[in-house]
This record gives C-alpha cells, sequence and structure tokens, in this order.
C-alpha cells in the first residue's frame, strides 16, 4: 500500500447524498466534490526541531476536510482515486 510521509494523511472521499433534504435530485455535473473522506493512511508526523509532532487522526477516521485546501492532491494508486493532503487542511473528526 501506501505510507504518507510527514503529516500527510491519506483520504478516501466519501460521496454525499446525490438528494437534497426536500427531496431534490442533483444531477452529477452539478454536484460538488465531497469534502468528507475516511482516512486510508497516516504519516509519522511533521518534525518541529528535534521533536516529532504526533498525528491526531488515525486509520479509519471519519474527517471533514477544506474543500480548496492548498496542499490537497489527487492520487491515483491501483486505479482508485484518493485525496493526499495535509493534517493541518483536515477540520474536524466526524463521530461514527
Amino acid at each position: 500500500m501506501f505510507k504518507p510521509l510527514h503529516n500527510y494523511v491519506l483520504l478516501e472521499r466519501i460521496e454525499e447524498e446525490n438528494k437534497t433534504a426536500g427531496g431534490i435530485i442533483i444531477p452529477d455535473n452539478a454536484k460538488e466534490k465531497p469534502s468528507r473522506g475516511r482516512v486510508i493512511a497516516v504519516g509519522e508526523g511533521a518534525f518541529e526541531g528535534d521533536d516529532r509532532i504526533p498525528m491526531t487522526v488515525k486509520v479509519n477516521d471519519v474527517v471533514l476536510f477544506a474543500k480548496w485546501a492548498s496542499s490537497a492532491n489527487e492520487v491515483k494508486i491501483n486505479g482508485k482515486d484518493y485525496v493526499l493532503i495535509k493534517e493541518t487542511d483536515i477540520l474536524g473528526i466526524l463521530d461514527k
């Protein structure tokens, strides 16, 4: 598999509902990319001087991340699409 370096996190996007709360179906070409993801792999943390800063997220956490994060990179691994993002662009962990 893939092991991110430093403070990078590999996410698998979680698709949003294609229907609004009022029951209106949103066509595929009008949908935004989801900003929720499941953590697939986590780096060991960034260094601050000689100390490593531990990561907050762990594998299988469901997180909310910034849609327009500057560190977000779309990557394809073994034919599957993922997002590689810095932990600092993750906004929070969602309850399971």
